[in-house]
């Protein structure tokens, strides 16, 4: 990663927003900024903790060994969201792997200053614990969907999920690319499994594809295959 100067305001500054008004002078004092590649491995599983990792611009993947040579991606970090976080109150090593799914920045706080700011920011307390409880979550849900839903399904959550967390371009596309692997490790599937099942939710109407970009043209028959079956 490429070290680079941000100039950092309330407005723009994850840890800013959430702190006490004294604090800010020593976030922008022990933060550091980076630049990071598409496809760039930021960290992986394994790795000893150092810090706490927040997105500035681009889209991070946090993701997990899922067999001998598969993956399975846990969420996307984008602007103004966390990772690295699983690594509190942990063994000091990274228990999943974070990598940059688009170009853009990051900052960096040293666990020991996290810490501090933790114990001394009510509201940053509080809206880790809302977060924490959202991906809490999200990843039990995710964990039932593997074990219970058709692979069908999975990939109509996991467009869904995308368009709520990304939103639409202005021609109606899911506001991010994402290769059809990192779909199925998304889904949790096979690529061979998810480029069967996108051919088929074309062919009935309810997805448009124009090369890596996916617009929902059905929504609401899209959702009725993410409907608990037990």
């Amino acid at each position: 990663m490429k070290k680079v100067t941000i100039l950092d305001n309330e407005k723009g500054c994850f840890l800013c927003q959430n702190c006490i008004k004294e604090w800010i002078p020593a976030v922008l004092a022990h933060k550091k900024n980076y630049k990071v590649k598409k496809g760039e491995v930021i960290f992986k599983e394994g790795d000893p903790v150092k810090g706490i990792f927040f997105v500035n611009t681009g889209i991070v993947k946090v993701h997990k060994r899922w067999g001998a040579d598969k993956e399975l991606i846990l969420r996307f970090a984008s602007e103004g969201l966390v990772f690295g976080h699983r690594a509190l109150g942990g063994n000091g090593v990274y228990t999943i792997s974070a990598t940059a799914l688009q170009a853009g920045t990051i900052s960096y706080v040293d666990m020991e200053f996290f810490e501090a700011t933790l114990k001394v920011n009510a509201d940053f307390i509080y809206k880790m614990l809302l977060f924490f409880a959202e991906e809490l979550r999200v990843s039990e849900r995710k964990m039932r969907n593997l074990a219970h839903m058709p692979v069908k399904g999975r990939v109509a959550e996991a467009l869904l999920m995308l368009k709520e967390q990304f939103g639409l371009t202005k021609e109606g596309f899911i506001n991010i690319e994402l290769s059809r692997q990192d779909l199925a490790s998304f889904s949790g599937a096979t690529y061979e499994t998810v480029f069967r099942v996108i051919n088929e939710l074309i062919q009935e109407g309810l997805l448009i594809l124009s090369g890596k970009s996916i617009s929902i043209a059905n929504e609401q028959k899209l959702s009725r295959l993410t409907e608990d079956i037990f």
